[in-house]
């Protein structure tokens, strides 16, 4: 990890966008600007909450161990968006971990300086308890779908959730590239599994394979295993 400055914008991020006016130049006097390298650590799961993150470029996955060596990927979280808030509460320790998938830059904003930015600005406490409800509603539906989808399905599901949070590239790819171990962590599967289904999308021909990278061929059938 490295501090940078004078690299957010005050204008991007999820707190800038939804904060009063007067109270940015607060945020730019308390903001730290970090830089962490691809595949970097930035917190693990159980340590101690000090403050909230808000990605200003790169990729950042959020996981959770699953078992004594596997991971959970819960979320992705890119340019704007806010990370490290799932250890807000009376427990003040991460419940899980983020790894940058990229370089990443990002603003930190200690804890008690992010508590009182709550107090102060309404709007951005409003628009946090509606992302907080729609985090939610997205868990159970993963939750629901380890329970009763069978992985070909899940696997289908989140090439095309990438697809719409990362879009595609110029080459037509997802807009993110996962390696295969990433993604198993991402639909709850064994490597092995994953690796074998993504073969089939391709001789199926729903999906086109260039190394890592992946282009969804047919949304439309690719979908079709969502709903079995």
């Amino acid at each position: 990890m490295k501090k940078k400055n004078n690299t957010c914008d005050l204008k991007s991020c999820f707190l800038c966008q939804r904060s009063l006016p007067e109270w940015l130049p607060a945020i730019q006097a308390h903001r730290k600007n970090l830089h962490f390298k691809k595949g970097e650590v930035i917190f693990e799961e159980g340590q101690e909450v000090k403050g909230i993150y808000f990605v200003y470029s790169g990729t950042v996955k959020v996981h959770k161990k699953w078992g004594t060596e596997k991971e959970l990927i819960i979320r992705f979280a890119q340019k704007g968006d806010i990370f490290g808030h799932r250890g807000l509460g009376h427990t003040p320790y991460y419940p899980i971990s983020a790894t940058a998938i990229d370089a990443v830059s990002a603003c930190y904003i200690d804890l008690d300086f992010f508590q009182t930015t709550l107090k102060v600005n309404q709007d951005f406490l409003y628009n946090l308890l509606l992302f907080f409800a729609d985090e939610l509603q997205e868990s159970e539906r993963k939750m629901r779908n380890l329970a009763h989808m069978q992985v070909k399905g899940r696997v289908a599901q989140a090439l095309i959730s990438l697809q719409e949070k990362f879009g595609r590239s110029e080459e037509g790819h997802i807009g993110i590239t996962l390696s295969r171990q990433d993604l198993a962590s991402l639909v709850g599967a064994t490597y092995e599994t994953v690796f074998r289904i993504i073969n089939e999308l391709a001789q199926e021909q729903l999906i086109l394979l260039d190394g890592k990278h992946i282009t969804i061929a047919d949304v439309a059938q690719l979908s079709n295993y969502t709903k079995e």
